[in-house]
């Protein structure tokens, strides 16, 4: 303490020098030389932290050059995990250089850092206690970049604490937030450190799925037989056949009702690309039984959507060919 009152002594004396005609040739020397000083290095801060942003804002814009001009449908799973990585290193550095170049104009207008030690470490523990939820999602940031749980351009759904979602495609991945796109247009910001439970709907593969709800007394053979008929159709579709990892195949009864019964039926996809083949799939199931006779049960709609993706080696995946 008593060091701390004798360099802000010495701090006010130094201040008191300058003022007064006396006082105008140590200001001039000090603006010559601390002065220049300070300047400089918060000048040599700005351009490394501009400089890292548009590194940053080139190599996104490299990555989506190459995917565009490349024959892939989905990014693969490397490209995702390096931009992110990128992005979380990106802003290290940022954080970095503001340290540096703080810690160097104080000590430019002579105030000594190493007094500042004691009231560091004060401050530092009232800020532990305030900012545990940061220090949470920095960890949080930290194992999700890490373990390659998702990336730039992964369709992901998150649990929140609470039990609230957020579903949607992510734009955004740091240590301290992840960003989503969600289907209606809006960004949704999540720390890292809220996340319980993250579901990759997009990584290495995915599967469709789609539930029609026929008539009890339909003819269920007949039924099955009209969706492998379906389901070999549409994967001869060249649209179709490029997004699809094998042919949509119908898994029998799922669901048995009074009056109706459930028929499911399923197709492997690219990452992704799930939400897009269950839509088509859905209609032409439609047609196809609509064709034959056979309607959709009263007060039933044919739901579609997706299961969780599971392992899958490289060379199965046929956006990575």
């Amino acid at each position: 303490m008593p060091m701390r009152n004798g360099s802000l002594a010495a701090t006010g004396e130094r201040l008191a020098s300058f003022s007064g005609p006396a006082g105008t040739d140590r200001l001039v020397r000090w603006l010559a030389t601390n002065g220049v000083q300070i300047v400089l290095w918060v000048l040599a801060a700005a351009l490394i932290i501009r400089f890292v942003n548009w590194g940053l804002a080139r190599y996104a814009q490299r990555i989506d050059r190459e995917f565009e001009g490349s024959d892939l449908i989905v990014r693969t799973e490397t490209t995702k995990h390096r931009r992110a990585l990128v992005e979380v290193v990106g802003w290290t550095v940022i954080g970095i250089v503001v340290l540096v170049a703080g810690l160097q104009v104080l000590m430019a207008l002579g105030l000594p850092v190493t007094s500042l030690v004691g009231p560091g470490a004060v401050l530092g523990a009232a800020l532990g206690f305030g900012a545990q939820r940061v220090v949470q999602d920095l960890l949080a940031g930290f194992f999700i970049v890490t373990e390659k749980q998702y990336g730039y351009g992964d369709v992901v759904e998150l649990t929140l604490t609470g039990g609230s979602d957020a579903t949607g495609t992510v734009e955004d991945v740091n240590l301290r937030v992840t960003k989503l796109r969600a289907s209606d247009g809006e960004v949704v910001t999540v720390p890292n450190g809220q996340i319980v439970k993250s579901t990759n709907l997009s990584k290495d593969w995915a599967r469709a799925v789609v539930d029609i709800p026929i008539p009890a007394e339909a003819d269920i053979g007949q039924v099955n037989e009209i969706l492998g008929r379906v389901g070999a159709e549409f994967f001869s579709d060249r649209n179709m056949h490029r997004l699809l990892l094998d042919a949509p195949a119908p898994l029998g009864v799922t669901d048995l009702e009074l009056d109706s019964m459930t028929v499911r039926m399923v197709a492997r996809t690219l990452p992704g690309k799930q939400f897009e083949i269950s839509r088509a799939l859905r209609a032409r199931i439609i047609r196809a039984l609509a064709r034959a006779g056979i309607t959709i049960a009263p007060g039933r709609d044919v739901l579609s959507g997706s299961t969780p993706p599971t392992g899958l080696e490289p060379s199965e995946t046929r956006g990575d060919a």
